[in-house]
C-alpha cells in the first residue's frame, strides 16, 4: 500500500515517539569523508536529520560523535562498521517511545513535515519510504512500532541488511509504503561527492 503524498497528515507531536540517526559508515564513496558533517544549505547533514525528529522525546545518533546543533545521545554499533541493522541494535536499549523513526545522516532535504507524513500513514508495524512503483523501499526512511522492531532484530546483527529486518517486519504485521514526494525530493541521499555537489547547488 502507497499512501497518496498530497493527502492531509497529523502532526509529529500527536505521537510519540523517538528517533535514530544512522550517522556511521565508511564514506568510501566520498573519499573517507564524514558524511554526517557535510553541509548542505549551511547545515550539517546529521543536524538536518535531527532538526527532523525534532519532536522526538529521546534521539539516539549512532557513530563516532560529532559536534551537533542539539544535545543527542551517541552510541556505536559493535563492531564498529557492521552496518545499521548493528547500528539500530545499539539504539534500542535507550529508547522508550512505542514508535521509532529511524533516518540515515546523508538526507540533504529531509524534513520534519516528512516525519509527519510517515506516522500519519503508519500501519501496524510501521511505514516506509516507497522509491518507486516497483516496490522498491528504502529502509533508513521510516517509523516502526519499537516492540515489533525488538521482536525481529536479529541476535547477531552484524552485517544483517536492513531489507531483510522489514521484511520480517511485513511478515508480521502492515507496514505501510509513503511516497514522500518534495522536490528535492526528501528521499535524496548524498552516496557520491557528485551526489553532495548537487545537492548543495540544489539547496
Amino acid at each position: 500500500m502507497t499512501t497518496d503524498p498530497s493527502a492531509p497528515t497529523r502532526f509529529a507531536a500527536a505521537v510519540r515517539y523517538d528517533a535514530v540517526v544512522l550517522a556511521g559508515g565508511h564514506g568510501r564513496r566520498m573519499g573517507g569523508a564524514v558524511k554526517p558533517a557535510l553541509t548542505v544549505g549551511g547545515r550539517r547533514l546529521v543536524d538536518i536529520a535531527l532538526d527532523a525528529v525534532a519532536e522526538a522525546s529521546i534521539t539516539v545518533a549512532v557513530g563516532a560523535a560529532i559536534p551537533t546543533s542539539r544535545p543527542v545521545e551517541w552510541v556505536r554499533e559493535t563492531p564498529v562498521g557492521s552496518g545499521p541493522v548493528a547500528a539500530l541494535a545499539a539504539a534500542l536499549p535507550l529508547l522508550r517511545a512505542p514508535v521509532v523513526v529511524v533516518l540515515a545522516a546523508d538526507l540533504p532535504f529531509i524534513t520534519t513535515a516528512a516525519v509527519d507524513q510517515l506516522l500519519a500513514a503508519t500501519g501496524e508495524a510501521g511505514a516506509v519510504v516507497a522509491i518507486d512503483s516497483d516496490g522498491r523501499d528504502q529502509p533508513l526512511i521510516g517509523c516502526y512500532d519499537a516492540a515489533a522492531l525488538r521482536a525481529v532484530m536479529p541476535a547477531e546483527p552484524q552485517d544483517v541488511s536492513m531489507r531483510s529486518v522489514l521484511s520480517d517486519l511485513a511478515a508480521r504485521a502492515e507496514i505501510v509504503r509513503v511516497d514522500l514526494g518534495g522536490d528535492p525530493p526528501a528521499t535524496w541521499d548524498c552516496d557520491t561527492a557528485a551526489d553532495l555537489a548537487r545537492a548543495q547547488e540544489l539547496a
